[in-house]
């Protein structure tokens, strides 16, 4: 006998028999609710053997009968009072169990966020997504007409959705376009490494949304709670309808800060900080100008992240900080990486390393940062080291500057667009998505083996929206992504190592050596970061010009 927990104090099992009984009343369970109609099949128990045999035991029990596929509002109600009645922990069971999630799910709308439903209904081992946009009509059966239909939606206005909302617009624009997100406020993320390290400030790196999205392109402020691609639909929270005849998905990544132990509550404060939020970047400049002595943690988390060398950059430029100031020879700087390597493509590694022994730093590998307490300035870290057991180990810290486990958002993670890994699951080449011929994916949340980098989305932003018009006009994908990425690496105030490459850590450079060779620090490259690339990504990228990211042409050959 096998059951899934779908809620605290709730669980969900297929038919139940007599035999059962036994083992549910020695797992704590002490009420059962029937959702299966008696007669379905010739060897199923009836619920009144059910009962019987349960009240010897001392079981509760409940009969609360569901023709398959035909979940009413009234069931959903009389399964919520069940719930609040009934003895708790409680058993659900039907034919397969499928009812009995469904009621649970459908009478928990409002009460709780789509996404944790249909999550804690996937990982029971059933599937609400054809349900999604009824639990967003708060657990009644909604209307099956949409509010709006577009040409193509484009979900995320991040980087890669301005950007490929602009480079549509440029190519087509006669298409309707809207674009869905609930921001207010559109960051420029790479430039709070330099935040943090005090070279821009806060006010450079943030516009308002509505200022950035082409004014011919309609924007959605909503959430999006949930996918239908069978019937070409987003649902928005509230229970809104969005039809598409296209889809782009891009709504970036997921910061998982509450899965590190204690760190939500001391962010900001007791030396805890990160570049990898908008308020937080300052007080890392702030924790830098102050430290004259004592230990300085940087942290990366297990991959994939956005911007992978982003943990190293804050190391650098405090280390560049405290040699400048002479306060260098009393800090004690830890790398604490939960990866093996300092950087994934090789040939950048020894200038890199040549700044890790001149800021005299510590690289830890394999430590990932799993629980802080801020108070008592102590980070603990699991050591995995290959072919050994895990360890725990703790380190104090005056300072540290903390990089964030990364998902796919929530709403991404449950839908019928991701990958068993929870990113949408795209061809690395053309970025259509495998199963859905009309939908596309760029940025951060999808699944191809590239670096998560602003550079990245930039590239991909032309490509998406060359196979986008070739798809409107009856063709083939016609453009191709060669996973090109960039990170400028911030090894010292007014130099920066340039790694550029592409799938499988292919060097993929943009200048000629003699101008700017990528391995070794360059004032060329600083003056690229520090100068030019903002007024790029505002001025350019975000407006569909795209200079230096002219789509590659799928060969015919």
């Amino acid at each position: 006998m096998e059951f899934n927990e779908l809620a605290p104090g709730l669980s969900v099992m297929p038919q139940l028999s007599v035999a059962d009984l036994s083992a549910v009343k020695a797992q704590g369970i002490r009420s059962i609710i029937c959702n299966r109609p008696d007669g379905e099949a010739g060897d199923q128990p009836t619920f009144e053997e059910i009962a019987k045999a349960a009240k010897k035991l001392g079981l509760e029990t409940h009969y609360l009968p569901v023709v398959a596929g035909k979940v009413s509002d009234t069931e959903v109600v009389a399964f919520r009072a069940a719930l609040t009645e009934l003895p708790g922990p409680v058993i659900g069971y039907c034919r397969s169990g499928m009812r009995t999630a469904t009621l649970w799910s459908l009478s928990q709308a409002g009460a709780q966020p789509l996404s944790s439903i249909l999550t804690a209904s996937k990982a029971a081992g059933y599937d609400m997504s054809g349900v999604a946009r009824r639990i967003a009509n708060g657990g009644k059966t909604p209307t099956a007409t949409a509010d709006a239909t577009f040409d193509v939606v484009i979900v995320g206005a991040g980087a890669g959705g301005i950007a490929v909302a602009s480079s549509l617009r440029t190519r087509e624009p006669d298409i309707s376009i809207a674009v869905i997100d609930p921001a207010d406020i559109h960051y420029y993320q790479p430039g709070w490494t330099m935040v943090g390290g005090g070279i821009f400030e806060p006010r450079q790196t943030a516009k308002t949304m509505g200022s950035l999205i082409p004014k011919d392109v309609q924007w959605i402020k909503a959430a999006v709670a949930a996918f239908e691609p069978e019937s070409d639909s987003v649902i928005l929270e509230g229970c809104r309808v969005i039809q598409y005849k296209r889809l782009i998905v891009c709504p970036g990544i997921k910061l998982d800060w509450d899965k590190i132990e204690g760190l939500s509550e001391t962010l900001g404060k007791n030396g805890v900080t990160s570049n990898y939020r908008y308020d937080l970047a300052p007080y890392t400049w702030e924790l830098v100008q102050g430290l004259k002595k004592g230990r300085a943690i940087f942290t990366q988390p297990p991959m994939p992240i956005k911007c992978a060398g982003a943990p190293q950059k804050a190391m650098y430029l405090s280390g560049d900080a405290w040699f400048r100031n002479g306060a260098l020879k009393d800090i004690d700087i830890q790398f604490n990486n939960a990866g093996g390597v300092l950087f994934g493509v090789k040939e950048y590694v020894p200038a890199l390393m040549d700044y890790v022994k001149k800021y005299d730093a510590d690289l830890n590998f394999f430590h990932n940062l799993v629980a802080v307490d801020g108070a008592a300035k102590k980070a603990w870290f699991d050591v995995s080291r290959p072919d050994t057991a895990v360890e725990r180990v703790e380190m104090s810290f005056d300072m540290m500057h903390v990089c964030p486990p990364q998902t796919a958002p929530d709403f991404i993670r449950v839908s019928p667009l991701a990958d068993s890994a929870g990113w949408i699951d795209v061809d690395q080449t053309t970025l259509r998505h495998k199963t859905y011929d009309n939908i596309w994916s760029l940025g951060d949340v999808m699944n191809a083996p590239n670096a998560k980098t602003a550079a990245a989305a930039r590239m991909q932003a032309p490509v998406v929206a060359e196979n986008v018009v070739s798809d409107i006009r009856g063709g083939a994908p016609v453009a191709q992504y060669n996973g090109y990425g960039s990170c400028p690496l911030t090894v010292e105030r007014g130099k920066i190592v340039l790694a550029e490459f592409g799938y499988g850590g292919v060097m993929l450079p943009s200048f000629p050596k003699f101008l700017v060779d990528g391995t070794k620090p360059s004032r060329a490259a600083w003056f690229l970061k520090e100068k030019m690339l903002p007024p790029i990504y505002w001025s350019a990228m975000l407006k569909g010009r795209e200079w230096m990211a002219t789509p590659t042409k799928i060969s015919t050959n």
